[in-house]
């Protein structure tokens, strides 16, 4: 019964990385089948006779054994039967005898088996070299040296003519443990066609595999990164009448989740939350990963939570796929938090991790935040690839980090990174947008150097700068060169050209008008309209409307802002009037206006200029139809322009609306304590209104 408890112990694939100790009492001598000993190694020749009676294999136990003049009594060897009636005995550690049976001990054994591993580990994958090494272990070999030989082992050739050699010498009590350790190197090696083949000769052999047997050979299939291969072998099991432990439950969690099965992972998941299984690292970054592919972010951080509640210990891969999966998120914030824990734990940063950092910063625009790790890593001496630097370009265009752009691109160029596409195009946009036309065009002629083709993301920033220097026939010019490259112009596109037309004089606005009609004839016919005065409203609010239902949800507040935008330009406040009302109606702009007992507000952050005020004039309007009516105002009232400025400008609404409230000498005020709210009070209000009502009557 020891002795089977003992190899069950053994077959337990975690229990095999522990010391090994033995104590064995045997009736004969070990001895080589053939007594011509020969070098030659063969396939297994081995019929299974008891050679060994072994009364304990352990894996942790130390053993003590009663020191005797005979040296073998330390290295168990079948002489000693008699001897076995008390193998272990306590010795007390202060005694002078103590440090001599120390070296008697198997300690000293096991420590001398591990440097035959390292030796066999760097001799050459020859049976004569392999034999040679081996045979120094003379005659006294028992299973147990044969196991830490080969556990310690990391070399696939060699460890498999190890175990052929041992094969022909012993007869093993359990000839499956020898399999399994051997299976083990080859995990290592993450060589899984050799541990598939060792598979076939045990069954071959008639060697029955065990649970240990399959939990390596599958995770040798995880660690391969053949997910495939370990559901599959997983799956072998029931058919060896072999049920899997919570151990390999755990691993296949793991296994199902790459293998995108997810529905199976997160069905074994629950089992193993319910059932309280011990589950690895390496699964739970598996599970983090499952929830942030299916956009499940706080799922990511439910299993991040409940990892370090049971005591597992995040590791690497399970930091930077919470990382990345809180930069898909566009949570900043917990990227920063994760990442905090991560030093605080000791944990150096990977490339990896500032990967991931920068992925997270730039998509979410914090700026800041990425550049200084970027500079982290530049003084660390980690190189980036061209899709960081990409996102680091990307994210200064949406920013207008002009200097810190041209400083990143240059340190690219310096590095060795080429320039891609997409640098080309962050570069153009960067300078479109601070209108430097000099430096857009040289930076289209290097990438025309570098053997690009202009994309339509970099003819729309080349447009968007010719059009605020006020160039037109540059912007005319580029938009042929699009049609000339086969280059269908989408929404954005027009967008762009209807954007140029707000800031284009009105003597050159037909020019565009063409363009515009050429890309999208709605459109044109609409603009066609506004700048010819033509149609009667009814006519034009239906022509506007046939455009808004036809072009996507993406694009429409900016459409409608541009027409407004261009209608204030050219002195069409009633036209401009009936596209807000539209817009209003089409739910292109919601919650303009909302009232509470104590204020009424007017809500303007997410219009142009021209809507702005637009939208202003009709809500002076309907004040004064208010106090017609006989309506009682509130107590305030407030306009909330945003507090922001345009990226490139110093410009922002509120300081326009500031000027512009001026000139209509209303009573409004900036609340010092609300950045972007102007102010005024009910009394202030309804005389203003008043006066207003008896200039407009004088006029």
């Amino acid at each position: 019964m020891v002795r089977e408890m003992a190899y069950n112990f053994c077959s337990s694939p975690s229990s095999l990385y522990q010391p090994l100790c033995n104590s064995v009492s045997s009736s004969r001598d070990i001895k080589p089948r053939n007594s011509k000993f020969s070098c030659r190694l063969t396939t297994f020749p081995l019929q299974l006779r008891t050679s060994l009676q072994v009364t304990r294999v352990s894996l942790q136990d130390r053993i003590a054994q009663e020191a005797t003049q005979d040296a073998n009594v330390q290295y168990p060897d079948g002489k000693r039967g008699t001897s076995s009636s008390k193998s272990y005995v306590w010795v007390n550690p202060n005694s002078p005898r103590a440090s001599q049976l120390k070296k008697r001990s198997y300690d000293t054994r096991y420590a001398s088996l591990v440097k035959v591993a390292e030796l066999l580990d760097s001799s050459n994958p020859s049976e004569e070299d392999v034999c040679n090494i081996l045979s120094g272990l003379g005659g006294r070999m028992i299973e147990q040296d044969a196991v830490v030989i080969i556990n310690n082992m990391s070399n696939p050739e060699t460890a498999l003519l190890a175990l052929r050699y041992f094969g022909e010498r012993l007869n093993f009590d359990k000839e499956v443990i020898i399999y399994n350790v051997t299976m083990k190197v080859f995990r290592k090696c993450k060589d899984l066609d050799k541990a598939e083949k060792l598979f076939e000769e045990m069954l071959e052999r008639g060697v029955k595999p065990d649970n240990a047997t399959f939990s390596t050979i599958l995770s040798c299939a995880r660690m391969s990164n053949l997910p495939d291969k370990a559901v599959e072998w997983f799956e072998k099991m029931p058919s060896f009448g072999l049920s899997p432990d919570d151990v390999t439950y755990s691993a296949m969690i793991d296994a199902y989740g790459r293998a995108g099965d997810i529905e199976k992972a997160l069905s074994l998941y629950d089992r193993a939350r319910t059932e309280k299984w011990r589950i690895d690292a390496v699964t739970f970054s598996t599970l983090i990963k499952i929830y942030g592919m299916s956009g499940n972010f706080d799922g990511c951080l439910n299993v991040y939570e409940e990892m370090k509640a049971v005591g597992a210990k995040p590791n690497m891969v399970t930091y930077n796929t919470l990382l990345d999966a809180m930069g898909r998120a566009k949570r900043p914030w917990q990227a920063k938090k994760i990442y905090k824990e991560m030093i605080n734990n000791g944990f150096t940063p990977s490339f990896g991790t500032y990967a991931s950092l920068l992925r997270a910063y730039g998509r979410a625009r914090y700026g800041e935040d990425a550049l200084i790790v970027y500079r982290e890593m530049k003084e660390k001496g980690i190189d980036l690839t061209a899709v960081l630097y990409n996102t680091l370009l990307a994210m200064c265009a949406d920013l207008g980090y002009v200097n810190e752009a041209v400083e990143i691109f240059e340190e690219m160029k310096s590095s060795g990174t080429n320039p891609d596409s997409w640098t080309f195009s962050s570069l153009i946009t960067i300078f479109s947008c601070s209108a430097e036309v000099s430096k857009a065009e040289n930076m289209l002629n290097e990438m025309l150097e570098a053997g690009f083709e202009p994309n339509i993301f970099v003819l729309t920033s080349l447009i968007q700068c010719y059009g605020k220097s006020q160039r037109t026939d540059d912007v005319v010019r580029t938009f042929n060169q699009l049609l000339e490259l086969g280059i269908t112009p989408d929404d954005r596109f027009c967008g762009c050209l209807l954007n140029v037309m707000t800031q284009t004089p009105k003597e050159e606005l037909s020019k565009l008008a063409e363009c515009i009609e050429k890309a999208n004839s709605k459109l044109g016919f609409v603009v066609k309209l506004l700048i010819a005065e033509k149609g009667s409203e009814g006519n034009f609010k239906n022509e506007a409307a046939e455009l808004f239902d036809s072009i996507g949800s993406d694009v429409k507040k900016a459409f409608c802002n541009c027409l407004i935008d261009l209608c204030v330009n050219l002195d069409m406040l009633e036209r401009a009037c009936d596209l807000l009302d539209l817009g209003l109606k089409l739910e292109i702009y919601k919650d303009l206006q909302s009232k509470s007992s104590n204020q009424w507000s007017l809500h303007l952050k997410s219009l142009s200029l021209g809507a702005a005020l637009t939208a202003l004039h009709v809500w002076i309007n309907d004040l004064s139809k208010a106090v017609e009516s006989g309506e009682n105002l509130p107590a305030l009232l407030g306009i909330n322009t945003g507090h922001g400025k345009h990226k490139y400008s110093d410009k922002g609404l509120a300081g326009v609306f500031e000027s512009h409230l001026k000139e209509l000498n209303a009573p409004f005020h900036e609340d010092p304590d609300k950045v972007g709210w102007f102010l005024t009070t009910k009394i202030a209000a309804e005389s203003w209104l008043e006066s207003r009502k008896s200039n407009i009557s004088v006029a």
